[in-house]
């Protein structure tokens, strides 16, 4: 198969409604207690919580983790006055498929990745530093 790893997707595919996050946390791997690193790059991984801003969106599909891979903690755009979330868009997103057997049966689940967090509508945002770019 011609498909290897994630694959690039559009912001406005994920999120055509927008998105808003809640805040970022370090991943840390389950058995060495360290943080987890991308495999492609070899940076720490960082999850940031999402809502989806779809008002159709229900359960388990109207909240997300997003992994973004950066040398230090990824900075959310600001808050929107009287509001605990940000509005956010996230650049170069990649969508990778993975089957889910955790409940009574399984089912295809899917991990979202960004190479960066920006403020919805600017240009450049605040990209991860990254330890060297896909061409």
């Amino acid at each position: 198969m011609a498909i290897q790893g994630a694959l690039p997707v559009e912001f406005g595919t994920v999120f055509p409604h927008g998105a808003f996050a809640l805040g970022v946390e370090a991943i840390t791997d389950f058995e060495t207690k360290r943080p987890q690193l991308d495999k492609d790059t070899g940076l720490p991984l960082w999850a940031v919580d999402v809502i989806d801003a779809d008002p159709e969106a229900r359960g388990k599909a109207k909240s997300v983790k997003v992994k973004v891979a950066a040398e230090v903690c990824p900075t959310l755009p600001d808050e929107v006055p009287g509001l605990p979330f940000r509005p956010v868009e996230f650049e170069a997103m990649a969508v990778m498929p993975y089957v889910d057997d955790n409940g009574r049966r399984p089912r295809v689940a899917y991990s979202l990745r960004a190479r960066g967090v920006k403020a919805p509508g600017a240009s450049g945002g605040r990209r991860a530093p990254a330890a060297k770019d896909a061409a």
